[in-house]
């Protein structure tokens, strides 16, 4: 039996390899790797890769921005499954038929996505409610995929020096814990609850009941909600609604989720979020970001650092908070910072961007070799979400505005002025006790010097443009004299009567012209290419 299905694994996974190769040769892979044919060749794959390229896309601080902008454009509606299938799933799961618990259920779905589809029913109490239900195999094709794009890794084209800047499958095997999290609906269950407890005191928001008996690891049974999407302008209008209340709302909501809770809705485009009854309902807590106690006050620190305009405090918190991949030139990373706050400095605080800060930021941190933690990555797609929503309902309202007068109330609020006394008074006894040191410090380093025993020391750093200046003399210089000890030695050969011989000439001689020739030729025309290129380049 266990050889049986080995056998079937295997057809399966050359079938599906076969089905990869053909995508990707339709789509010219060799020629290279633009964003829209990634993002093409990711739905041409199927339910599997457009989860995967909804996962990538949350790594602004990995991917070039311009492929993680193409890949949110990924449709995650995919063709749904026929109602049979839908029946077969939830029967297993509950080891009975769904009529047991169910008045009726609709066979058309309101929407099926990559790893699952819903379908409103009602159950045996006349409550309406949704289920959703997990696509038959999808843990397996998932798992498949994965191993198979961890075998073809080192097969693909590199994507803007991709290889270059992360471990690939370090990135393969990060999504495929994000996706089997969003595959396991108890996960969801207890998002939804947790999500419920943290906003429990908070009227204007909600989420829908979860049936707690209803619900399995692939079926997932919750309140229906009705209402409207957020960015339904024209129904809420109808309805009444004070557009700009709900954006204040929503955005201090969802500050307070980051800022306060630490967990919040990582996915909150506008069918994720609806407005029922007064209530801004959340929905779908498949996708939920997480910060530590660590992490929100580094980022506390951060977003003051930007509102007082603080480099030093603001490169501090990044350092603090993100990991590093080599040696930090913090130089560098202090002025691209100072450049950062050079350009929003000088902006009003309600006509900054939040998308654009953040994703500036990430280019910032991409560029100096700083790995951001998941959680953060998730955040910044988050607050893009939240900024295209505020786009449509309350264009006036800015989040950045908003969040650091959050923080700074906050900071003066939750403040111990007792430890802040005391940390201060601390520092300046410090200081009070080295500054009467100076005057003699000062008067001991100008006697060594003036004694001719003064020490520096200097740690120098070269720059990469200097480093590849005298790596390129280096080599060429390297070359040159392999060319001349070849025509020497060839030279040399050639007064010899040595055979075989070439045209009268020894062939080892011949052999060595050939080769310093073509040397020559290739440090000329690598000189001239560069030379061009240069003068393109001003």
């Amino acid at each position: 039996m266990a050889g049986e299905n080995n056998k079937t694994d295997k057809i399966k996974t050359e079938s599906r390899l076969k089905e990869i190769r053909e995508v990707l040769g339709r789509n010219h892979i060799t020629r290279g790797v633009t964003p829209e044919k990634l993002r093409i060749i990711l739905e041409e794959l199927g339910p599997t890769y457009i989860k995967l390229g909804q996962i990538m896309s949350l790594h602004s601080d990995i991917l070039p921005k311009r492929y993680c902008d193409e890949l949110m454009k990924l449709n995650s509606e995919v063709t749904p499954m026929p109602f049979s299938v839908v029946e077969e799933v939830i029967n297993r799961s509950y080891r009975c038929d769904w009529h047991d618990y169910f008045q009726s259920m609709d066979e058309k779905p309101l929407g099926s996505a990559s790893i699952a589809q819903v379908h409103k029913a009602v159950l045996r109490d006349g409550s309406e409610v949704i289920v959703k239900v997990q696509r038959k195999g999808i843990y397996d094709t998932m798992a498949r995929d994965i191993g198979l794009l961890h075998r073809a890794v080192s097969l693909l084209p590199p994507v803007a020096n991709l290889r270059n800047l992360v471990d690939l499958n370090m990135v393969l095997d990060e999504m495929w814990q994000v996706a089997q999290e969003e595959m396991d609906f108890l996960k969801e269950a207890s998002n939804m609850e947790e999500f419920a407890r943290n906003n429990a005191d908070v009227t204007y928001v909600g989420c829908p009941k979860l049936y707690h008996e209803y619900t399995t690891s692939r079926v997932l049974v919750m309140q229906y909600i009705g209402g409207c999407p957020i960015d339904d302008v024209k129904s809420l209008k109808e309805q009444g609604y004070d557009l700009n209340e709900i954006g204040t709302k929503l955005v201090n909501n969802y500050i307070k989720q980051v800022m306060d809770d630490g967990f919040f809705h990582a996915d909150p485009h506008p069918g994720n979020v609806k407005v029922c009854n007064g209530q801004i309902i959340w929905i779908d807590m498949g996708m939920m970001g997480r910060l530590s106690e660590r992490d929100r006050m580094i980022m506390v620190r951060g977003v003051r650092g930007i509102a007082l305009h603080d480099v030093t405090g603001i490169e501090n918190a990044v350092l603090d908070l993100c990991g590093t991949s080599g040696r930090v030139d913090r130089a560098r990373l202090y002025q691209d910072l100072k450049k950062f706050l050079e350009k929003y400095g000088s902006t009003g605080m309600g006509s900054i961007n939040v998308g654009d800060v953040m994703q500036d930021l990430m280019d910032i941190m991409k560029t100096n070799h700083l790995s951001i933690p998941h959680g953060v990555t998730m955040l910044a797609r988050g607050m893009t979400h939240m900024e295209g929503v505020l786009t449509q309902i309350s264009p006036d309202i800015n989040m950045f505005e908003i969040a650091s007068t959050r923080v700074s109330e906050d900071y003066f609020h939750n403040i111990n002025w007792k430890d802040e006394l005391f940390r201060n008074a601390r520092t300046i006894y410090r200081s009070s006790t080295k500054g009467a040191e100076i005057p003699s410090l000062a008067a001991d380093a100008l006697k060594e010097y003036l004694s001719g025993e003064a020490k520096v020391n200097i740690d120098l750093v070269a720059t990469e443009s200097l480093m590849e200046t005298v790596f390129t003399a280096v080599r060429n210089l390297v070359i040159g004299l392999c060319i001349a000890a070849l025509l020497i030695s060839s030279s040399v050969l050639c007064m010899t009567d040595m055979k075989p011989k070439i045209l009268g000439i020894p062939a080892l001689g011949a052999l060595g012209y050939a080769i310093a020739t073509a040397a020559g030729t290739f440090v000329l025309g690598r000189y001239i290419y560069n030379k061009v290129k240069q003068s393109r380049g001003r």
